[in-house]
């Protein structure tokens, strides 16, 4: 079976490009466009990693992230973190918080965080 990913992303262009290339790999993707529904579809879907943005409206990402920590139903799926934000203090809360990777979105190419997600799925 497929493993499940939720992508929680507003920015149009990043999510269709990532959605085709994971779905292109063989994962089934599911795709967020604000905080609330990403919250929703995990709890509902429970995919096996999640992609998160930060910046997102309704719940940004920090709060998505420390909602999913605080479920028992859904702390022990991984969040990768896709970000523009870059400040030490951005990435040291996101770590606190529980996510297992922070990538800056302009430091990587899609197959990069490709090959990060799956490193994370196939251990």
């Amino acid at each position: 079976m497929a493993k499940k990913i939720l992508f929680a992303e507003d920015e149009e262009t990043l999510q269709k490009a990532m959605k085709q290339r994971l779905t292109e790999e063989g994962y089934e993707v599911l795709v967020a466009h604000d905080g609330e529904t990403a919250i929703e579809m995990a709890k509902k879907e429970k995919p096996d990693l999640v992609l998160l943005d930060l910046i997102l409206p309704k719940k940004d990402g920090f709060e998505v992230l420390e909602e999913m920590k605080a479920d028992e139903k859904l702390n022990d799926i991984p969040v990768v973190v896709l970000t523009n934000l870059e400040t030490n203090r951005d990435i040291q809360r996101v770590l606190d918080a529980g996510a297992t990777t922070y990538l800056v979105k302009a430091n990587y190419e899609i197959d990069d965080v490709l090959d990060k997600l799956k490193n994370i799925l196939h251990k």
